[in-house]
């Protein structure tokens, strides 16, 4: 990096980027802050009101003691736009979406990169717990990588798993060697204002919400049954043999289980959740193993090592699958062994990626728990390495 570049550190009030943009000054870089408001709507979120105010006014005062400009931009319209009417798209369709990480993709190293630019910044560095380093290649040609985080109980690389080669060439992550105690010690001993402020919660951006009552903005409650499968359902079954059927989830009938509950929209509900379904007289608790949107039916199973909840491997689109190095991207037919995670903060899972004409399936050495559509796979290497990303498709 040139020294004379301008850096643009995404402020948001919080000990993380407080700490970086700090971080960034004490090395002597051209940096100044750029806070962004995200987010207006107050429906279904647990706090009754949007924090962005207060972390507003964290962020300024934290510019101010380091010493860097401060700058304000409203990207509610492209947030809306690009992350929150997806949420919707995908909760309407039966799965989980994971904004954090269309946040990262579509705002935070986009709309947000456009305005730094606006401002002169040849860079931007936001205070994700991840690594960044690169690489000439033989054609001359220079590669980006992303590695996780030096803290393995903050690693973020998870949530940059859908970042090109473009938008990294111009990223910054200055604590990305550094663990969360380090960081919280560096603030201290500087008097930051942010200091002791709790990490952020919830939604990118939106917060902690009630998320039935946020959806309801948008997807209308319809009761439902709920559905039961007992363990006895499985007795019997032909194990799955191929990938296609590894990674098939099951369709359930209501002619397969007992019903015991309602609900208030088949859409509300996610794999693997146990809170928020009112079962009662259960041994163990219960857990959803699936839903059926076109029928309004949602189906448990009770104990978190029921059946149901497990598969052994995952399919993702063609049009979804997303190398962060295109110059490692697998052609159909051929086969190479990752290192794999299916949600944030999942211990990484031994398995295999298999690239077809009808897109890549990861066969995982153990069934897997609570594969959930929606969410995004993320694949690394030995060292660490995150190579690339897909939206989970059944």
């Amino acid at each position: 990096m040139n020294k004379k570049a301008k850096i643009c550190i995404g402020l948001s009030g919080g000990v993380d980027s407080s700490v970086a943009a700090l971080l960034l000054k004490q090395q002597g870089c051209d940096v100044f802050a750029l806070f962004m408001q995200n987010w207006h709507d107050t429906t279904g979120t647990l706090h009754g009101e949007c924090e962005w105010e207060e972390d507003r006014a964290v962020a300024e005062m934290v510019a101010r003691k380091i010493g860097i400009p401060f700058h304000f931009v409203d990207l509610s319209d492209s947030y809306r736009q690009r992350v929150v009417d997806y949420m919707f798209s995908e909760y309407e369709k039966g799965r989980t979406p994971n904004p954090d990480v269309l946040c990262n993709r579509e705002i935070k190293f986009d709309a947000f990169w456009k305005a730094a630019q606006e401002l002169g910044a040849d860079y931007v560095a936001t205070g994700h717990y991840c690594r960044k380093d690169s690489f000439v290649a033989p054609e001359g040609r220079t590669v980006y990588r992303i590695l996780a985080g030096s803290d393995p109980n903050k690693d973020q690389s998870y949530f940059l798993c859908q970042l090109s080669q473009a938008q990294l060439a111009t990223a910054l992550f200055p604590i990305g060697e550094l663990t969360k105690p380090e960081v919280r010690r560096i603030a201290r001993e500087a008097e930051l204002p942010s200091a002791a402020k709790k990490d952020s919660q919830g939604i990118c951006f939106v917060g902690k919400v009630d998320l039935p009552v946020f959806l309801q903005q948008k997807l209308k409650s319809h009761e439902g049954d709920i559905v039961e499968i007992p363990r006895s359902f499985y007795e019997g079954r032909p194990a799955p043999q191929t990938l296609e059927e590894m990674a098939a989830p099951i369709r359930y009938r209501r002619e397969d289980g007992k019903v015991i509950g309602k609900h208030i929209g088949a859409q509300y509900y996610t794999i693997g959740q146990r809170k928020g379904l009112g079962i009662g007289g259960h041994a163990e608790s219960c857990f959803l193993i699936a839903n059926d949107i076109d029928r309004n039916l949602i189906f448990v199973g009770e104990g978190q090592d029921h059946p149901g909840l497990y598969r052994k491997a995952l399919h993702i689109c063609p049009e979804e699958v997303h190398w962060i190095r295109p110059d490692l991207a697998l052609a159909p037919g051929e086969d190479r062994r990752y290192q794999v995670r299916i949600r944030y903060r999942q211990p990484l899972q031994g398995g295999v990626l298999h690239a077809r004409e009808d897109g890549l399936y990861i066969e995982f050495d153990q069934p897997q728990r609570g594969i959930t559509p929606g969410q995004f796979a993320v694949w690394y290497a030995p060292d660490g390495e995150m190579v690339g990303s897909g939206v989970i498709d059944q």
